[in-house]
């Protein structure tokens, strides 16, 4: 097995700018299954294995080594009791799964393996390079049932991208070492993977949609500039000559959020500011920020915070 620290100060020296690109092509195997105690279970994700990969083209696929419950037969597939992050980072390859019909994996793809999912995968003739990370816990299991994750949608088209290298070099870094408290240490660089994950092919999936990417952009700064004004969000979208229908949907579909409640939430945050910096009193912040009255405003304040605007200031003295 390559030792990355080894191979990372012979290369660093040399190569201070791209060093995480010459390791990769440095390490042809490189792979570590680790162990979780039951209170790194308390931290809500742990890292089981971490390992990069090249296949030469006709290599038999998947190469030994690997630990009991890992390796398996292309043909039959297998089940794991986990999660697998995994980043070809170059080559194609043949995806499956029990509820993913057989798709063709492509270089700058990253894919997501389901506990309990029956799936095969394996590179083509070509062979490819291919980095993977395997947790589990709460807080994954969390993601997929919000809705975020799915089995149904496993494959991330991301491109080539330096900085997620950069993650899972550092994650093999520490796996190979295993300092003092590393699980928590690997479960930020999981939850710092699947974020850019899914906002990367996000951005991706957005690419055609520039036009209302720079609609909704314009009228969040037009909503943030305009706090303390009378400006409501059917004069948005006069200003931005669209319908209030239109404006509504595609702001939505863009942020997860109506531009009301993106306009009240701000009103609500300056409030805070307002009350726990200033001396106003409260009708006068309601009415500066535009609320119907000062009832309104202590309404919706509580049901923001938990508390009336009386008692977040009394806390904040």
């Amino acid at each position: 097995m390559a030792n990355v620290d080894a191979i990372k100060k012979k290369l660093l020296p040399l190569h201070p700018d791209n060093y995480e690109t010459l390791l990769a092509k440095t390490m042809k195997k490189n792979f570590k299954y680790l162990v979780a105690n039951e209170h790194d279970k308390q931290w809500g994700l742990t890292v089981s294995t971490v390992g990069y990969e090249e296949i030469a083209p006709g290599e038999d696929y998947p190469t030994r080594g690997h630990a009991d419950g890992y390796f398996f037969d292309v043909n039959k597939g297998r089940v794991l009791d986990e999660y697998q992050l995994q980043y070809i980072v170059e080559g194609d390859g043949v995806f499956r799964s029990a509820s993913q019909k057989t798709t063709r994996l492509h270089s700058g793809d990253i894919f997501l393996l389901y506990p309990g999912e029956w799936h095969t995968y394996h590179p083509e003739k070509n062979g490819w390079k291919c980095y993977w990370i395997g947790f589990k816990g709460r807080n994954i299991d969390d993601r997929v049932k919000a809705g975020f994750l799915s089995p149904k949608k496993v494959i991330y088209h991301i491109g080539y991208d330096s900085e997620m290298i950069h993650l899972f070099n550092h994650a093999l870094e520490i796996s190979e070492r295993e300092p003092v408290y590393f699980q928590q240490t690997l479960a930020g660089i999981v939850n710092c993977l699947i974020g850019m994950m899914y906002s990367l092919q996000r951005t991706e999936a957005l690419k055609g949609c520039s036009d209302d990417q720079d609609l909704v952009n314009r009228a969040r700064e037009l909503i943030r500039n305009n706090l303390e004004s009378t400006l409501s969000i059917q004069e948005i979208a006069e200003k931005l000559n669209i319908s209030y229908s239109k404006f509504r949907r595609v702001f939505k579909d863009l942020t997860g959020f109506s531009p009301a409640y993106y306009q009240m939430d701000l009103k609500l945050q300056r409030a805070r500011d307002l009350l726990s910096t200033t001396d106003l009193s409260i009708k006068d912040i309601a009415y500066q920020l535009d609320f119907t009255s000062p009832d309104y405003f202590s309404t919706k304040f509580k049901c923001k915070n938990g508390m009336k605007p009386s008692e977040f200031r009394r806390r904040m003295l």
